[in-house]
């Protein structure tokens, strides 16, 4: 079977690829997420800001999007390797992909969350300076309120993970095994945009009621972060069109996100290893 693998590569170009991805994604695709935000917002779109300012909070999401990345592709890559490498699930990968994608998202939430915190307040319009939002978490809450919604962000991104991954390197695998050699850049990103676009679609309840999270009032009920409470406001308030606000731009966002990210992530590598 020719399968591309990334076992000649080592730590440090890992951390470099996954950060180049990273700042790729967010600096060309942040107005669908600042869009898709808004949708999601209790406030409703047109209160959360509309179409204005959807560069809104770009800064921060710049800050954390390459420490983000690299987290998540170091722990990734290196889990798949030592799990490769003891020979038991050779015939598994789509264990061994969804496994290794489990453990790089638990890492990279460490991260991710406080950026989300912080840059979705700023995209809903909570104030014009991403610093005061930050230093008024910090105030009012804490620590603490950086890291709301931390655990239903791991439950949103572990789904999609174990979605999005094996789907990813499942079709890589078909592919290189049809053309006989191991898939080029631009057919990662195929690959990328696919399996993104469907994780996307199916775990998009449990990114609105991540939303709802973030963006609740500290003294509310939803900011205790417990999904299964939020999922049911949110059934009960607007049905299962509620669910799935800004499935459409999410989707989109995460499709070409997927198609750039995963792509320029083998160039990365394929460049740092030439």
């Amino acid at each position: 079977m020719a399968i591309e693998t990334n076992s000649n590569s080592s730590f440090h170009q890992f951390l470099i690829a996954g950060g180049i991805a990273g700042i790729s994604v967010d600096a060309g695709l942040f107005p669908l997420d600042t869009i898709k935000t808004r949708l999601q917002s209790p406030d409703g779109f047109v209160k959360a800001g509309g179409f204005r300012g959807v560069y809104s909070g770009l800064g921060t999401a710049a800050l954390g999007s390459a420490p983000t990345a690299a987290l998540f592709f170091c722990t990734y890559e290196n889990t798949k390797q030592l799990l490769n490498g003891n020979g038991l699930f050779t015939v598994w990968q789509p264990v061994v992909h969804m496994t290794s994608a489990a453990f790089g998202e638990v890492a990279a939430c460490l991260i991710r969350v406080p950026v989300e915190v912080v840059k979705q307040r700023r995209q809903a319009g909570f104030h014009s300076s991403s610093k005061h939002i930050f230093r008024s978490i910090l105030q009012l809450e804490g620590i603490a309120g950086l890291y709301r919604g931390y655990v239903t962000t791991v439950l949103r991104e572990i789904p999609f993970s174990f979605i999005q991954f094996p789907l990813w390197e499942g079709m890589k695998s078909f592919w290189a095994d049809t053309q006989g050699r191991p898939v080029s850049p631009w057919q990662s990103s195929v690959c990328g945009a696919v399996s993104g676009g469907i994780a996307a679609a199916v775990t998009t309840p449990l990114d609105v009621a991540k939303t709802r999270i973030m963006l609740a009032d500290p003294a509310s009920i939803e900011a205790g972060g417990k999904l299964s409470l939020v999922l049911r406001s949110i059934y009960f308030a607007r049905g299962i069109k509620g669910l799935f606000a800004g499935i459409v731009p999410r989707v989109l966002w995460i499709s070409i996100g997927g198609a750039i990210f995963l792509g320029v992530y083998d160039k990365a590598l394929v460049t740092l290893n030439s």
